[in-house]
């Protein structure tokens, strides 16, 4: 049986890390008061007071979505890419925390008890920069897990084909299933809606979910 594990709201908490990233570099610093402006004729005189009415970067919402737009306030989306995959992204990706005080040293005991029996692999989606990014992270906890697939929207179902088993808290990939591969769900608050035949709340109970889906 091929284990696929996913980083994103399983082994790292981008979510949380994202929000810090955004209050500190972008609502902070932000310049608080507009700078007016005024339209000059030819003569020199100055005509009406314009005001600039500045963006202003806000959380739009406190409720955790796996949508950021509905989250944050960014100008457009370009922007909200710049953030995550050009300015930020080792901020974002490679300083984030484990989801868990004790992620890795449950990952790494269960891969050193099933290594012999599964091929375990790390599975992520992952953007230019955010992969140098999310190595940096895996190596600083410690990973032991030789195998790393990083997959993006077109490499996806290469990814579907080298695993059988994910555990994932992505909401589209709880969704998008493919029939004969089974999904556990690390539960979540943008995912708590979606129902699956196997769900964990602790990276500690994967042991447990994996041995009762080999006696299936």
């Amino acid at each position: 049986m091929r284990i696929g594990i996913e980083i994103n709201g399983v082994l790292r908490n981008t979510f949380e890390k994202i929000k810090q990233v955004y209050q500190k570099n972008l609502i902070d610093s932000q310049t608080i008061e507009s700078q007016p402006t005024y339209n000059i004729d030819i003569s020199g005189d100055t005509q009406d007071l314009i005001t600039n009415e500045d963006f202003k970067y806000e959380i739009l919402s406190e409720e955790e979505s796996f949508d950021l737009e509905k989250m944050y306030k960014f100008q457009n989306k370009e922007e909200l890419y710049s953030f995550l995959y050009e300015e930020y992204t080792m901020e974002v990706f490679g300083h984030a925390p484990s989801t868990e005080m004790n992620t890795f040293n449950v990952l790494n005991e269960f891969y050193l008890e099933f290594r012999d029996n599964y091929d375990i692999s790390i599975v992520s989606n992952e953007i230019g920069k955010s992969k140098p990014s999310s190595l940096f992270f895996l190596s600083k906890f410690g990973m032991l897990i030789e195998k790393i697939f990083f997959y993006s929207e077109i490499t996806k179902k290469t990814m579907w084909d080298s695993i059988d088993v994910l555990l994932t808290a992505n909401p589209y990939l709880l969704l998008e299933r493919p029939e004969n591969k089974i999904v556990i769900k690390y539960v979540t608050n943008y995912n708590k809606d979606i129902s699956s035949d196997y769900e964990i709340t602790s990276l500690s109970e994967l042991k447990e979910i994996i041995k009762n889906i080999k006696n299936v």
